[in-house]
């Protein structure tokens, strides 16, 4: 179990003010998903063979900018709940939150250059597992700090559930080797 290590927690304003709280997710999500060249993705993801139930290209956009918001306004939730808070266990549980928010914010970010930048299924699979890891954690310490922020989180811990599974799936049917899908015609 983790605890607040502020070496590994983004510094506090990141928190305590609502703007800076749901934009950075936000646009460091948009960033990432620019920098790896959105037709590029797009033409990787539609050239890879994928399991069952899997979405269109065009869903992740939207999906991942509302689940960056609300997590964004979850973490500015919490943080300042819990540090607001007379009871120290809730101040600690919204701190050691604050630590778990930006390991998993750094592992979300990672995974796309790891899958469509480099086209590395196996370590995009290990990171997102330890994303799922540590977002349930974080569910579950933002959760007693506010049991709002747990349910807040759950629709992002969901999706995050089933892109591992489309992770897993994809990196399976293409035997982990994405070089053909990332071959530029």
């Amino acid at each position: 179990m983790t605890t607040y290590i502020p070496s590994l927690t983004l510094p506090s304003f990141a928190f305590e003010n609502p703007a800076v709280a749901i934009l950075l997710p936000v646009l460091c999500g948009t960033a990432t998903g620019f920098a790896m060249s959105p037709s590029v993705s797009q033409t990787a993801y539609r050239k890879l063979k994928q399991p069952p139930l899997h979405p269109p290209g065009y869903v992740f956009g939207p999906v991942w900018t509302a689940l960056y918001a609300t997590m964004g306004y979850t973490a500015y939730r919490a943080y300042t709940t819990g540090a607001s808070s007379m009871n120290p266990n809730t101040v600690a549980l919204a701190k050691h939150g604050a630590t778990l928010y930006t390991i998993q914010l750094a592992l979300n970010l990672v995974w796309t250059p790891l899958y469509f930048g480099l086209g590395r299924p196996i370590p995009a699979t290990v990171d997102i597992l330890a994303l799922g890891g540590t977002l349930a954690c974080l569910v579950n310490i933002w959760g007693q700090v506010d049991p709002v922020c747990g349910w807040l989180l759950a629709p992002y811990l969901g999706w995050v559930s089933f892109a591992t599974y489309l992770c897993v799936g994809s990196g399976y049917l293409n035997n982990w080797d994405f070089r053909s899908a990332m071959k530029k015609d």
